[in-house]
């Protein structure tokens, strides 16, 4: 189901919970309004449609990948980045890194590693931003 944006910082400042099996329906609200949103969004975070709980979408440029309880591991090559969300009006300055390693579950709470770079290592950092309650 396609769910409203959620735009109010008190709300978006919460630190999300850890997700459980008993909900993937959120998992799926989001997946499905990140795709109605996808003109305007590259990545988005439950608490975004109002639900507290560690979940993102990333668009990969091949696919859109869930991530359930993402973990960033590791970290390398810090750079300066200007990012804009949706949440908010004006571009902000922040560190990011230009390679990430993750540790997340998917729908089927299978456990992945996976290592990214560049502009969807960026995105990620943005999400699980998002789910630790910390607005750029």
């Amino acid at each position: 189901m396609v769910r409203q944006i959620i735009k109010d910082t008190g709300l978006l400042g919460i630190k999300s919970e850890d997700a459980s099996q008993s909900d993937l329906q959120i998992m799926l609200d989001l997946l499905d309004t990140f795709r109605q949103n996808r003109n305007v969004l590259e990545g988005m975070a439950a608490n975004m449609i109002g639900e507290s709980k560690r979940i993102i979408v990333v668009d990969t440029g091949v696919q859109d990948v869930v991530m359930i309880n993402p973990v960033i591991l590791k970290r390398s090559e810090p750079y300066t980045a200007e990012e804009k969300c949706i949440c908010f009006d004006a571009p902000e300055k922040t560190v990011r890194y230009k390679t990430i390693r993750v540790e997340f579950k998917d729908a089927a709470f299978i456990t992945h590693r996976r290592t990214y770079r560049g502009k969807i290592a960026q995105i990620i950092q943005h999400e699980i931003d998002h789910c630790s309650g910390l607005l750029i």
